[in-house]
């Protein structure tokens, strides 16, 4: 793809975002961004992913007063990785900046794929963002989950339910609007029934409709 493009990727969960996000970074020959940014921001806070992502949950209230996750974090602050007075200074919101300027310097450089990081939101005033919602029925997500992480049905549902409220939250404190708003994207698949390649075939056929499209109205001008 001769022109740049960064390709945002948002999801419920269930609907196999990282298995289509990666197909797509090899169709286009670019890389894919996700769980790698709080690794970063892990060397930073010295705070490992889940506990980062458990952060990242908590919702806008949450900002001032510590919840139960920070005095657990704080009761081992007496180990080496570990640090008290810098765990009381880490706020969802910080985390969030830094995800947020870590995002924009990767796409200032580079063609990418971002997975989730509210990149939709970051990237809507960028003419150079691609931004995509995968959806799906609750019942093609169930199964998904059940089989791929090898519990049942009903556990399925309780997580489908925990990471799709937790999503939201964070979208709706960061992005001001709901994740599930389809005016946020430019292109919303229901993923059901389809495979990963045929999804990621997808979005790279729109993302080169839109560029014919452009492309045709500078000719025009």
């Amino acid at each position: 793809m001769e022109n740049k493009i960064i390709v945002t990727i948002s999801r419920e969960f269930g609907t196999s975002g990282r298995q289509i996000a990666a197909k797509l970074g090899s169709l286009l020959g670019v890389n894919v961004y996700d769980r790698r940014l709080l690794e970063q921001l892990n060397d930073k806070y010295h705070l490992s992913s889940e506990q980062l992502d458990e952060i990242k949950a908590k919702k806008h209230s949450w900002w001032n007063t510590f919840t139960d996750f920070y005095k657990q974090a704080t009761a081992l602050a007496s180990t080496p990785y570990y640090d008290a007075t810098l765990l009381q200074t880490v706020t969802s919101e910080m985390l969030y900046n830094d995800e947020k300027r870590i995002l924009e310097a990767l796409a200032g450089k580079e063609s990418c794929v971002i997975l989730g990081r509210t990149g939709f939101h970051i990237f809507r005033d960028n003419p150079d963002a691609f931004r995509v919602m995968l959806i799906a029925d609750l019942k093609f997500r169930r199964e998904n989950v059940a089989r791929r992480l090898n519990i049942s049905e009903g556990d399925a549902d309780v997580l489908i339910n925990k990471v799709d409220r937790e999503r939201e939250n964070y979208t709706l404190t960061f992005a001001g609007r709901s994740r599930y708003d389809a005016r946020n994207y430019d292109l919303v698949i229901n993923v059901a029934n389809l495979n990963a390649d045929d999804v990621a075939q997808l979005i790279l056929d729109g993302i080169r409709i839109r560029q014919q499209f452009r492309a045709s109205d500078v000719m025009s001008e």
